[in-house]
């Protein structure tokens, strides 16, 4: 009921910085705890960052002091903020609702086309 949009990403330099949207359609959006997630190539996606329903946040400690997600429930987007980027950070970035990502683990099969992330010279 519920579909995910990302956008935002691009080749940036080493500490460089890009902000990340994910659009969502739907209604229930505001209720919805929204993650961030990441894949780098030949690796496991993996956990960035999620909000809750009530603003409250979680980010990887590989990213932490350095990304900042928040959301806008009028405009049904959440943001994911990336500062001083580091070559480590290349991947392709994807969002979901996550309590719907932790239901179905891996047999979760809903990811959108996510947006590609390169951080390089």
């Amino acid at each position: 009921q519920v579909q995910f949009v990302e956008s935002g990403g691009g080749l940036v330099p080493p500490g460089g910085s890009l902000r990340l949207s994910c659009v969502a359609s739907g209604n229930m959006f505001s209720t919805f705890t929204i993650g961030w997630y990441r894949q780098a190539p030949e690796k496991q996606r993996e956990l960035v960052a999620y909000i809750t329903s009530l603003d409250h946040t979680y980010v990887a400690d590989s990213v932490k002091g350095r990304f900042t997600i928040s959301r806008d429930n009028a405009k049904n987007t959440v943001y994911l903020q990336m500062n001083s980027l580091k070559p480590e950070d290349t991947a392709v970035y994807y969002c979901n609702d996550h309590r719907a990502v932790i239901t179905a683990g891996r047999d979760f099969r809903s990811w959108g086309q996510g947006t590609q992330v390169i951080v390089s010279s």
